[in-house]
């Protein structure tokens, strides 16, 4: 069973953890909302889909935040992670979807074996925390909602094949 965790503000991170949860089947995962249970739940998978946007000037999301020193506390040796990332590539062109960049790190800290690196191939941005050290990657999906909404299906698509084999 894959918990597929989602901090959300505005309802997009939401829809497409709602999205991701149906393309990988309802049958293998679980939906929480960050805010409503914590990081209390991690103990009780050893897979994960976290879904996180970037606020403002590279800021991680208020219900992420409230949260953000707790992961720290786990462990996630042996734990399958992917990330989905969600930012605004032109309007704030220099932080594009550092939260990810930055939760990924903290995890992967902690032991976690990652899946899901998306290329920055269609992507226009100036700087981003959740680049791969060649910087041809990004350490999971990145999605922007306000200027290429009209790729996200595509995406979502081609991601979710790519991690479902690491899950199932």
């Amino acid at each position: 069973m894959i918990a597929v965790i989602y901090g959300s503000t505005t309802g997009n991170t939401s829809d497409i953890a709602v999205k991701v949860a149906e393309m990988l089947g309802d049958e293998n995962t679980e939906l929480f909302d960050v805010k409503d249970v914590g990081l209390e739940i991690i103990d009780a998978f050893d897979q994960f889909i976290f879904a996180i946007p970037t606020w403002d000037y590279g800021e991680v999301q208020e219900d992420w935040e409230e949260v953000w020193e707790d992961v720290d506390l786990y462990d996630f040796s042996g734990k399958t992670v992917a990330f989905i990332g969600l930012g605004d590539q032109l309007g704030y062109a220099e932080w594009f979807v550092d939260a990810m960049g930055m939760l990924h790190d903290k995890i992967v800290a902690k032991g976690a074996d990652v899946v899901g690196h998306w290329p920055v191939d269609g992507y226009e941005f100036d700087e981003s925390k959740a680049l791969t050290a060649d910087k041809k990657s990004f350490v999971g999906l990145a999605l922007d909602e306000d200027t290429q909404r009209d790729q996200t299906a595509e995406r979502l698509e081609a991601w979710c094949a790519l991690v479902k084999p690491a899950f199932l």
